[in-house]
């Protein structure tokens, strides 16, 4: 405990207390100064430690830790339907997880006592199944670039030996990274069915065991050192051994848990009955009314830390679980919005699992809605979609491959009747019956398509190199299909392609001395074209460069141009444009004007 301060007056020493030191010094302030001032405690937000400031070169070179939580929401939007409070809530605490991560890391060595006690923003998620909880994650920790485990809290409970299971999630993450312990220690585990661990509040059965998994993970979800070898693990005894064989040393490999988040998830099955009973206890009394009857999930959202307490948790447990989010559960509408979605993996494995075959599979957005339907009496969410598409068209996917079949709809009739119109498909020998329907559900997803691009425009605003024209959306929408159905990779793909027609440009600047510059419908049709005849765009750059440049040299000797703007024409009918140009500039003919240009 400190003492009081010291203070010598008149040859004494007069004891002063903290209140009367702060007071002194801010009188000295005042009379220095010549005006009032008070004594400020330093910054919450000091500078970066010099030799860091700015600097990622370490471990948040390998991690985007740069990413704004509105940008990981509008990045979540793209493959999850609804849950845009959960998606909200996960997108802020996962980003601000570690961007605490580098500023503590920035703030260097100071005191000791530093980060002791640390909250972290531990996330516990609640919902029914099939709603999206693990898909989020695993999204999160893709678009950030760091390592995830994932576990299920029953496969704990089911094992003797409980905290090794516990901790070889950790060690997972070190597989995940690739044997980079400093990338593991910034990971995402990700437990499943913790709602499993939760107490009967019994003292027989398997409750020990429960309690158990739940007092071997509160270590962990706060900061411990989990070695890598393990007594159950005899390749890592044996690595031990021929270490120490080879240098006579004993190595202690291990990962830190400090910055490692730990996100919890389940259905919790009858939690909100526990709020439930809260809430109408509270309002029991003389002229009370009873509340209204909600839906599970808006209980789920009003839970608190007693609720859970109550439910069966350690209230240790509970409180290394300061973040939570309950998802909502799925409606038909949302189901089908799902299967419409380009993003939608249900969808683009089947039309995988076709294309394998060399059979083109499209589907009517009748079917799609029919087969919502299906899904969501099933009562399994997301999952349910899954084995609908399959009971529809597994019959075809038996049958057809190795036939003369190059396409397949996917129509109401057939989503009703897989049997009876796998039947008359047959009959027809490859024909296919209506031509014209299967081009019309092409355009009809195309445009799907083109919609959920335009509607990205303010993701791609800040990166693309120019507006997002309708060229532009159609070569992304083109490489969507090219790529095998992932529209990011396909944004990606055209990003790069556009930058290689800049760097061109430059290039043939500085090699010719004069400056050409494609239009964006230009560009969209290199870029086209490229695809078309399979050359990479800056192949076909140099390819077109052959025809153009001794031709726009000679407009620039004749007239003293030397920046050309080039039209979809320079690229689509370079020749017919060229003949415009010099009919332009030369009006006796080109041959003559090659022949002005030889003497």
């Amino acid at each position: 405990m400190q003492g009081p301060d010291k203070k010598e007056k008149k040859g004494k020493i007069e004891l002063t207390g903290p209140k009367t030191t702060e007071k002194d010094l801010d009188d000295y302030l005042s009379r220095k100064y010549r005006e009032k001032s008070e004594f400020i405690s330093p910054s919450l937000n000091p500078l970066p430690h010099p030799d860091t400031q700015g600097d990622d070169s370490g471990i948040f070179s390998k991690i985007n830790v740069d990413l704004m939580p509105e940008e990981l929401i509008s990045y979540l939007d793209q493959y999850i339907i609804r849950q845009d409070e959960a998606k909200a809530v996960l997108a802020t605490k996962i980003c601000t997880h570690f961007k605490r991560a580098r500023y503590l890391s920035q703030m260097g060595e100071g005191d000791p006592a530093d980060g002791v006690g640390l909250i972290k923003n531990n996330i516990l998620m609640m919902g029914p199944t099939g709603v999206g909880k693990t898909y989020i994650v695993k999204l999160i920790a893709a678009k950030l670039g760091v390592p995830f485990a994932k576990g299920d809290a029953t496969k704990f409970s089911e094992t003797g030996y409980v905290g090794g299971d516990v901790e070889d999630l950790v060690r997972d993450l070190v597989n995940q990274a690739d044997g980079d312990l400093e990338l593991a220690g910034f990971g995402i585990v990700y437990i499943d069915e913790v709602d499993k661990i939760a107490s009967s509040n019994n003292l027989v059965g398997p409750d020990v065991s429960r309690t158990g998994v739940q007092r071997a993970l509160l270590k962990p979800m706060e900061e411990t050192e989990v070695d890598l070898k393990t007594p159950h693990d005899p390749i890592s005894q044996i690595q031990a051994i021929e270490k120490y064989r080879k240098t006579g040393k004993h190595e202690k490999r291990s990962v830190n848990t400090r910055h490692i988040l730990f996100i919890m998830s389940g259905a919790f099955n009858g939690l909100a009955d526990v709020v439930k009973k809260r809430l109408h206890q509270k309002s029991l009394g003389f002229g009370s009314v009873l509340p209204q009857e909600r839906p599970d999930e808006q209980y789920l959202k009003s839970a608190t830390a007693q609720d859970l307490v109550q439910f069966g948790f350690e209230t240790e447990f509970v409180g290394r679980l300061p973040v939570q989010v309950a998802l909502e559960e799925l409606t038909t509408k949302d189901l089908h919005d799902i299967l419409k979605s380009p993003n939608n993996p249900v969808v683009i494995s089947k039309k995988r699992d076709f294309a394998a075959y060399g059979i083109d599979l499209r589907l009517e957005d009748k079917a799609l809605a029919l087969l919502a339907e299906k899904a969501y009496t099933l009562k399994t969410g997301a999952r349910a979609l899954v084995s609908v598409l399959e009971k529809a068209l597994l019959p075809f996917e038996k049958h057809l491959p190795g036939k003369e079949f190059k396409r397949l709809l996917v129509t109401s009739e057939l989503v009703q009747d897989p049997d009876g119109e796998l039947k008359n498909l047959l009959e027809l020998q490859g024909d296919y019956p209506d031509k014209e329907r299967f081009a019309q559900a092409c355009r009809d997803e195309r445009l799907e398509l083109l919609k959920t691009i335009a509607a990205r425009e303010s993701m791609y605003k800040a990166s693309l190199p120019e507006p997002l024209t309708h060229g532009v959306m159609d070569l992304i929408a083109n490489e969507y299909y090219r790529v095998g159905m992932t529209l990011g990779l396909a944004y990606d793909n055209v990003l790069a392609q556009l930058k290689e027609i800049t760097i061109f440009e430059n290039k043939f600047y500085e090699r010719y001395n004069f400056e050409i510059n494609f239009d964006h419908e230009a560009k969209s049709a290199l870029i086209t074209r490229a695809a078309r005849e399979g050359w990479t765009v800056t192949a076909y750059c140099q390819r077109l460069a052959q025809v153009l440049e001794p031709a726009l040299r000679l407009v620039r000797d004749r007239t003293g141009v030397a920046h050309f703007d080039l039209p979809p024409a320079a690229v689509e009918d370079t020749e017919t444009y060229l003949h415009g140009l010099f009919k332009d500039q030369y009006p006796e003919g080109p041959d003559q004007a090659w022949h002005n240009q030889d003497n």
